[in-house]
């Protein structure tokens, strides 16, 4: 979860202000309404080394390094972070971050052990993974397993029930 302000930058007190003043919930909802068409219609482009960098942290589950992204586009690290920041909202440091957490609690979710899923996921240890979740949740690892909502979720981690729910389908 990211806030208004990293997700939009000096945009997002603007709109903050707007739904404060409006006076009703109907209000409120028009002006959200308004403001993702508005961002929606943009149709921003985004560069081809910033939907490429973005393709290589989902492939690799966050576990691309940016030094790498940045010699396979030819960027300049600073022109990477600057470039993606404005595209995506956030860097791609935070990106590969939530990618590696995301794939993480849905093995916790999943049954696997936090110290099995900390090592395979690309965290230095069991409380690197603890950290990443009290930031990302506010809760611990044993609580992100009891969540049953990220079991099912075969979308973002498709997972076959006769393999070991460690491995993705194709891998």
């Amino acid at each position: 979860m990211v806030t208004l302000d990293d997700l939009w930058g000096r945009e997002a007190v603007r709109i903050q202000e707007r739904l404060r003043a409006a006076g009703s919930w109907e209000d409120r909802f028009a002006i959200a309404e308004d403001v993702l068409a508005r961002r929606g219609d943009a149709g921003r482009a985004v560069d081809p080394e910033v939907a490429f960098s973005w393709r290589r942290m989902v492939a690799s589950r966050g576990r691309v390094r940016v030094e790498r992204l940045v010699a396979e586009t030819g960027w300049s690290r600073k022109r990477l972070w600057s470039r993606f920041r404005a595209q995506v909202g956030l860097t791609p440091k935070r990106v590969a971050q939530l990618i590696r957490f995301d794939h993480a609690a849905h093995r916790l979710a999943a049954g696997q052990r936090a110290a099995t899923v900390a090592v395979e996921s690309g965290y230095a240890d069991q409380s690197h993974l603890h950290r990443d979740v009290m930031t990302f949740t506010g809760t611990t690892p044993g609580a992100i397993a009891l969540s049953p909502f990220l079991a099912v979720d075969d979308v973002a981690w498709p997972f076959t029930r006769a393999r070991s729910a460690a491995v993705p389908i194709g891998a």
